[in-house]
């Protein structure tokens, strides 16, 4: 197929404003010789959370006024260098590398170490719903917590919690932690109840009524493992449900700010961590899709021009699922 010289793209332009430009840039082009970059014609793009903070925190490398933001997104190899196992025409899907522009355009560069098939059987809209929030899942279970990967069988007989269990993370943590064994609690407003129920968890936990000191003071209620996806308030209750010798993970904010007053556990291991991309995770993850064994969630589709209203529904917390930009539909 022809590449066109320039491509429509959403460009943060400075760093020290969250607002985007819908606008005409160049066309990326793989570096000359790469043996990992590939050019992909992007279908799908999943924004998260609070990413356009990130250029003002966190300057990424690349010229502060052409950034262009979403990590999550599915799409089409176009080019592929020799040594690559894609071909040209793989439809494929990634959270794409901070070190490098997001996918918020209808080409993007993405590299090997990152890049896994696309699940059968699901479009692009719905594998976009997948990359980020099912590796950070997966790297807070089977790398970060210290118990075991998936096929261990480590996780027989653990007990895990999960905070904001009907999140794009949380759902991961849910729908990982039982397929690897583990009993799982799920914390949850009273309307996401039941859909973490559906998900595989052993008990729900509405956050708004149940006190989780009280609730761990029961014969044999604590866990062995905290994974926080929300921080703050959830995360100060949950370390009364771990127990002695636990581990404490959060993906929101280091575990150790957010100890509650009075608290006395004895030799409990606190975690934060930022996911990083990971084409085995990926791979691994693709799998279980395919077996129909986990299913991500998407909340709303889009075309990019209403841009502004995606990011409205990402940053206004009320999304249930991703919210998708798809380049096929028109406004």
């Amino acid at each position: 197929m022809s590449i066109p010289k320039t491509m429509r793209a959403l460009v943060q332009q400075n760093p020290q404003s969250t607002n985007l430009t819908l606008t005409t840039v160049p066309t990326p082009q793989p570096a000359p010789n790469t043996s990992n970059e590939h050019l992909i014609r992007v279908h799908a793009v999943a924004p998260c959370a609070g990413e356009l903070l990130w250029p003002k925190n966190f300057p990424p490398p690349v010229p502060r006024d052409t950034y262009i933001p979403g990590p999550d997104f599915a799409g089409t190899v176009v080019t592929a260098p020799s040594s690559s196992p894609f071909r040209v025409g793989d439809e494929v899907y990634a959270r794409a590398n901070y070190l490098r522009n997001g996918a918020a355009s209808e080409y993007t560069i993405s590299v090997t170490e990152e890049i896994a098939r696309r699940p059968r059987g699901i479009s692009a809209v719905q594998g976009t719903a997948i990359p980020l929030s099912s590796q950070t899942a997966w790297q807070a279970l089977f790398v970060q917590a210290g118990v075991g990967d998936l096929e261990s069988g480590n996780w027989m007989g653990k007990r895990v919690l999960v905070t904001a269990a009907s999140g794009n993370v949380g759902r991961w943590v849910v729908q990982l932690a039982k397929i690897a064994g583990a009993t799982v609690v799920g914390t949850a407003g009273v309307g996401n109840l039941e859909a973490v129920r559906s998900l595989g968890a052993d008990e729900v936990l509405d956050y708004r009524s149940v006190d989780l000191k009280e609730w761990a003071a029961a014969p044999g209620a604590k866990v062995d493992v905290v994974i926080d996806c929300i921080g703050r308030k959830s995360l100060e209750d949950a370390w009364w449900a771990v127990k002695d010798g636990g581990t404490v993970l959060s993906i929101f904010q280091p575990p150790n700010t957010a100890v509650p007053e009075g608290y006395t556990g004895k030799d409990v291991k606190d975690l934060f961590f930022i996911m990083g991309p990971n084409r085995e995770h990926l791979e691994a993850i693709t799998k279980l899709v395919d077996e129909g064994r986990v299913t991500g969630l998407v909340d709303s589709v889009w075309p990019i021009e209403q841009f502004e209203e995606v990011f409205k529904r990402v940053e206004g917390g009320r999304a249930r699922g991703k919210v998708v930009i798809d380049f096929a539909l028109n406004s």
